[in-house]
């Protein structure tokens, strides 16, 4: 889909461009979500800039990732997407300053594109352009991060609760496998963090290093400066979130094995108890001449009932105790 950006004097109006229409003149910010190959020989026509490939933009290289070609700078960063749901994934999406215009080259739906969308949509600045529409890209993606690290703190909280006060309301007792996969999720998202921080964080240096060649005012210098501190401080959050879950996983595991070996513990100590009566009875066996049961027209039916009850009996016992 090619859609573009048109300022109209005080909002950015969105437009899908068809196939047989011109992109605008006046267009700020054009979009390219999946795009097909008519559509970016369309933007390469109207902007002189060519737009990359897929694979182009999943090469993890600085320099196949941040360039100048043909006057055009290419920005490509990893993104998070679908954050809130059980599958998260991180995505490339290239970034194309043009004269004044921002192409922005995408392959899923980032919230933090929707969220400024909706923003420029209803009131922007006068004298926008495709940097201050880059600006306040990189702005809410920075601050998307910051909610997903804070999500992502409030639940390795709640993890370590569980972790460590086991004994809640009514008795009721987490599964380990359930806190397992709990800490196996927050511990993905933690890494799709840092990974989109730290694409994020080249991709602020290159801008602030490039921001002479742009002649870009003092204001936007300082948000640049602001916006590489956030980034940083960021980092530093989610590395120290890591370093949790490093620790909640081995804590876990150790108590995981703390409960197996007191399981294994007891079933020694009833062995142990039953093993004098097995021996005895091994002795002995039956060979008494005086047994009542022998003349006890129901002691082979009671003999089958007995058996099961004794299996039966151990194994609800464990499931009670969630032995297994």
């Amino acid at each position: 889909m090619l859609a573009v950006k048109l300022f109209t004097g005080t909002t950015l109006e969105g437009r899908v461009i068809a196939p047989d229409e011109e992109i605008p003149e006046t267009a700020v910010w054009i979009d390219l979500v999946s795009p097909v190959s008519p559509e970016d020989k369309m933007v390469e026509r109207a902007v002189g800039a060519a737009v990359p490939t897929r694979e182009e933009m999943q090469e993890i290289e600085p320099t196949s990732r941040l360039y100048v070609e043909n006057g055009a700078r290419y920005m490509t960063a990893t993104l998070m997407c679908r954050s809130d749901s059980d599958s998260p994934t991180t995505t490339a999406v290239t970034f194309i300053l043009a004269g004044h215009r921002l192409i922005t080259v995408r392959y899923d739906e980032p919230k933090p594109f929707s969220l400024v969308a909706n923003k420029l949509a209803r009131q922007c600045p006068a004298a926008i352009s495709g940097e201050i529409v880059l600006m306040e890209l990189l702005d809410a993606i920075i601050d998307r991060s910051a909610d997903i690290l804070e999500r992502i703190g409030t639940e390795v909280d709640g993890v370590s609760r569980t972790i460590f006060l086991p004994d809640r309301p009514g008795g009721e007792r987490i599964r380990s496998q359930d806190i397992l996969r709990s800490i196996g999720r927050t511990g993905d998202l933690t890494s799709k963090a840092r990974e989109c921080l730290v694409s994020i964080g080249r991709l602020v240096l290159y801008l602030a290093n490039e921001a002479d060649g742009l002649r870009w005012a003092k204001e936007q210098r300082a948000t640049l400066k602001g916006m590489q501190r956030d980034v940083q401080s960021l980092s530093d959050h989610a590395t120290y979130l890591a370093n949790k879950i490093t620790f909640l996983l081995d804590a876990m595991v150790g108590v995981v094995t703390i409960e197996q070996n007191n399981i294994i513990k007891i079933f020694s100590v009833v062995a142990v108890v039953l093993m004098p009566p097995t021996l005895i009875a091994s002795i002995y066996g039956m060979n008494f001449r005086h047994m009542p049961e022998l003349e006890f027209a129901f002691g082979y039916p009671l003999a089958l009932v007995l058996m099961v009850v004794a299996a039966v009996v151990p194994y609800v016992f464990f499931k009670l105790k969630k032995w297994l």
